[in-house]
């Protein structure tokens, strides 16, 4: 029973090898490409005001050196969102599930915003180590204190899209089990479960979309803070 719970998440193979690349190229295949006539279609119009609206919101708060990162990030949450979506759809396979799918994502852009903030404002970056006025005693305290924080920031990124993504799978599969296992026993009851399982796979949607943006607007705040 554990086996099979947890094998949805178990990368899929063919002849033997992995093809977890196919499914992270998938959902850009998926996306409109832009028409060469001069009037778009109703998708291609609504995928660019959906882009445009996200760049807007995304790079209100940002500084204009930050801007640089446009393209970059919201072609990051395309990704994330179309992934996450996808995932949902029976007998797919979803890669942002992985750990390391996730940190391989989180752990090379926050590196990056990092390092802008040494190269841009070296002394600004480092004083976020040690506040000012800190009574000598807790110097060294703070500075370790704040150096986990802040190699933590990966992590965070990814466990929090992994966590919620696998929570969500599981409760879908444990559910639509129960459908099928009550079934038999009493129509009415499943029927109440089902209803139950159609409510928590709209709020899987919700959350697939949020934990895209989420991972993005952390991204942003840390390039915010180094730029």
């Amino acid at each position: 029973m554990m086996m099979d719970l947890f094998s949805q998440f178990a990368s899929t193979t063919y002849l033997g090898a992995p093809i977890i690349l196919l499914a992270m190229l998938a959902p850009w295949l998926l996306l409109p490409t832009p028409p060469t006539k001069w009037i778009n279609n109703r998708l291609t119009t609504s995928q660019n005001w959906f882009l445009t609206l996200f760049t807007k919101q995304l790079l209100l708060p940002l500084n204009m050196p930050a801007h640089k990162w446009a393209f970059l990030l919201t072609s990051l949450m395309a990704f994330l969102l179309s992934m996450n979506l996808l995932g949902l759809l029976p007998y797919t396979f979803t890669p942002t599930t992985q750990l390391s799918i996730n940190l391989g994502l989180a752990v090379p852009l926050w590196l990056a915003t990092v390092l802008t903030g040494f190269r841009s404002q070296l002394n600004h970056s480092l004083a976020h180590f040690l506040p000012e006025g800190t009574p000598t005693p807790l110097i060294p305290i703070l500075i370790l204190i704040e150096t986990i924080s802040l190699f933590i920031r990966p992590l965070a990124l990814g466990v929090r899209l992994t966590a919620n993504l696998t929570a969500g799978h599981l409760l879908i599969h444990l559910i639509s089990s129960a459908v099928t296992a009550i079934y038999p026993l009493s129509i009415m009851v499943s029927l109440l479960t089902f209803s139950i399982l159609i409510l928590l796979t709209i709020l899987e949607i919700a959350v697939a979309m949020i934990q895209a943006y989420v991972f993005v607007l952390l991204l942003s705040l840390y390039l915010q803070e180094n730029t």
